[in-house]
This record gives structure tokens, sequence and C-alpha cells, in this order.
């Protein structure tokens, strides 16, 4: 049983979210003290988090890059701020999707499923672990992990499906068009920003790890991995 950690401060949508996802099973954990929220989520183990923006105290930015620090569990933020930049903030600080108020129980149903499906239920653990190489550079895609000349980086879950996409099609350009399919299953929030954020922070954290300026911008078309200059 999955357990989803709510940070909601409106009670009544915390409570009916929580009774709604318990009859599907799912087991739920209602943030009640907003000066603990962090040792609340640790407390949890919650496997998905739903994420308002407005919160007492501290705002939902703030605690997404809390958690982001010890999980990389899905984050997915619930919010009646409809803007474009609210939406880019919430995937810049860490977030994996943003659904709107008013919203149907079943759109929230429908992406807890799909973003736990990619996060823990699509490879078994009895598996070998896959990894992906290009040149030094090592992708563990089910750990969200990157490594390169014995150095390794965390990425979230979607800098993990990107920089994926990018190493099966090394040399090769991949379209903006299949990289968005790839990593937001319903597209209907996604401006044309946000796809470069998440390619501006992988560029940062292949950078950090010494890798340098390997994912290439091929104008009108999309992106294009080539580490076969970079060495360690």
């Amino acid at each position: 049983m999955e357990t989803i950690f709510i940070i909601e401060d409106d009670a009544k949508l915390a409570g009916l979210l929580s009774a709604y996802l318990s009859k599907y099973e799912y087991h739920t954990v209602i943030v009640d003290d907003f000066n603990n929220v962090l040792e609340a989520f640790k407390e949890s183990a919650a496997d998905l988090v739903l994420l308002d923006v407005n919160l007492p105290k501290y705002d939902g930015f703030y605690w997404c890059r809390q958690i982001r620090q010890s999980s990389l569990c899905p984050i997915l933020f619930i919010s009646a701020r409809d803007s474009g930049m609210d939406q880019v903030m919430a995937l810049e600080n860490g977030g994996d999707d943003y659904i709107t108020k008013p919203f149907h129980y079943e759109v929230v149903l429908a992406k807890i499923r799909s973003h736990l499906r990619r996060a823990y239920g699509s490879y078994s653990q009895t598996q070998e672990e896959r990894k992906l190489h290009s040149g030094a550079l090592t992708l563990f895609p089910e750990r969200y992990m990157i490594q390169y000349a014995g150095e390794s980086m965390e990425l979230t879950q979607k800098e993990a499906i990107l920089m994926e996409a990018l190493m099966l099609k090394e040399e090769r350009v991949v379209t903006r068009e299949k990289l968005l399919d790839l990593m937001w299953e319903d597209q209907h929030f996604i401006d044309d920003n946000t796809l470069n954020v998440y390619i501006t922070r992988v560029r940062k954290k292949l950078k950090d790890l010494g890798v340098g300026d390997v994912v290439e911008t091929v104008r009108g078309a999309g992106y294009r991995l080539s580490v076969s200059s970079a060495a360690p």
C-alpha cells in the first residue's frame, strides 16, 4: 500500500482527497502542523506528495526544496494559482507535475498512478539494474543518478527521463515533442518554457560533474547529446 503525503491547509479539501484516495487502497497522511512539515514527511515514509502552493508560514515551493534534499519521490503540486510562472516555479523547485484547482478527483488519481508507476513500478527489484553509457558518462535510470569520472550527481525523476532519452539517441536529435511526450503524459499545462527549464537544470548538473557543455540545442528541432569529446 503506497503512502500519499498531503500538504494542504484547506482541511476540508485535504479530508476529501484522503477519503477519495483511501477508496483506492492508498494510505494517506495529512499535515496538521505546518511548522514541522519536513519532520512529518520523513516519518511518513511517503511514496508521493500532494503539495499546495499557498500554505501558512512557508509556501509550497519552499517545502518542495526541503523535501528534495532528502527524497526523490514524486511531488505533485495542487493549487488554485494557474499562471504559467507558478507552474514553472513548481518545476524549477523540484516538482514533477502541477494540477490546478478546481480539479476532478479522477484526474488526481490518474496522475498519482502515473507518477507512482514511473517512479516505482516499471522495473522489478529482482531485475538487473539498467545502466546507460555515453563515453565516460553513466546513467542509472532507476536510481535517478548520473556518474562521471567517479563522481555522482542525483537527478529528479524528470531529469532522469530527459537524460535517458538523450543518451539512447546519442549524437542524434531528440525532438522537443518527443521529450515532452516522454516527460509528461498530459501536456495540457506545459508551456514552451517548461522543457527549457529542465534542459538548463540538466546542463548545470552535467557542468558541476565536469562533463562540460554536451547538450546541444538544434534550432527548430530539439536537442542532441554529444559526450565523445568529453574525457574524465
